[in-house]
């Protein structure tokens, strides 16, 4: 709703305190690139390469930006060593997971950038992800948290769990909305929830406000895959840093896709088509872009996502308000908004 005089509707001031979020907490991700190039240092050259690689491809480093607001936000201090070493942690693990994705889906490009895979080889990759996995761990070792411990296993085992779940489906056209959300937030949204819930334990959080915290982190994080679903359709390969369209052309039905099979079951055979081909030859990208958004599915989509998005800012009810619980509610229009 708009206000009146020189004020801005609610959903602008949501997207300017979404744009002041890294301003906010600039000097701490600043410490992450410090510690991730630490922490990725080796006596093993090839290593020591690899790492500084992966942490120079950049990323939105939201996950380390998630667990340092959660500290600050239960009354914690998110310069301290141990949030920027943990935030830090949650960084090595998405990394890891993307090492390892990036082999399973025969990638060659993210962010622009060759692969690991593309680079050196299966081989390497996934030694290379093992890598990041352990040292994660490792450093994790030194809080003597078996309550940070437990939250890092767990969410390593789902994230695993997610990867195979979505193998069993790749190359079917008939997945089901409930099958695919869960494979998300096994793959996804755990680990945003896994981030927040860390950032608030190590900030001595209350139960209540740890409760809070990781029911957001699931939610964003739902949100935060959705939003990538309908870029797939929606963007460019120049502004993902990835061809667009490769879900599909990777096996992979995602929920605009479900969507559309739902709303124009005759689509479905266009669809399966183009799993068989593992390219756009008998039906077009353009073709299937063009089905997708007549018969409504991204608008489905995109609903869903605000869904999770208002959920996720629904859940931080319990917490004292701050700036740092404010850019925390903002980061769900950034989610939402942002194109790569």
């Amino acid at each position: 709703m708009a206000l009146s005089g020189n004020t801005i509707t609610l959903e602008e001031e949501a997207r300017l305190s979404a744009r002041r979020i890294f301003t906010l907490i600039a000097h701490e991700l600043q410490q992450v690139e410090l510690e991730f190039e630490r922490q990725a240092n080796s006596n093993v050259q090839v290593i020591a390469y690899l790492g500084d690689y992966l942490r120079r491809s950049g990323g939105k480093r939201v996950r380390p930006a998630l667990t340092i607001l959660s500290n600050y936000a239960v009354g914690g201090d998110g310069a301290r060593h141990n949030s920027i070493r943990m935030a830090t942690v949650m960084e090595f693990l998405h990394t890891a997971t993307l090492v390892h994705d990036d082999i399973i889906d025969e990638a060659d490009m993210r962010r622009n950038r060759p692969t690991v895979n593309a680079l050196y080889g299966n081989a390497t990759a996934v030694l290379m992800g093992d890598w990041l996995y352990m040292s994660a761990f490792e450093t994790s070792l030194a809080e003597r948290s078996l309550e940070i411990l437990d939250i890092l296993t767990s969410v390593t085992r789902k994230m695993t769990e997610g990867e195979i779940l979505q193998l069993t489906s790749l190359g079917h056209a008939d997945v089901t909305e409930a099958h695919y959300l869960d494979v998300l937030q096994r793959k996804t949204a755990y680990l945003f929830s896994a981030s927040c819930e860390i950032g608030g334990i190590l900030g001595t959080a209350s139960e209540a406000e740890r409760n809070a915290l990781r029911d957001y982190g699931l939610s964003l994080g739902t949100a935060f895959q959705l939003t990538d679903d309908l870029l797939d359709f929606t963007s460019n390969e120049t502004t993902l840093g990835k061809a667009a369209g490769a879900d599909l052309l990777g096996g992979k039905v995602t929920l605009p896709l479900i969507y559309l099979i739902q709303n124009r079951p005759e689509t479905r055979e266009m669809v399966q088509t183009v799993l068989h081909e593992g390219r756009y030859e008998s039906t077009s990208q353009q073709e299937l872009c063009k089905a997708i958004s007549e018969s409504g599915a991204l608008e489905q989509t995109r609903k869903r996502a605000h869904e999770y998005a208002e959920n996720a800012r629904a859940a931080l009810d319990v917490l004292r308000e701050s700036e740092y619980s404010d850019s925390l509610r903002a980061l769900p229009t950034y989610v939402l908004d942002r194109d790569r």
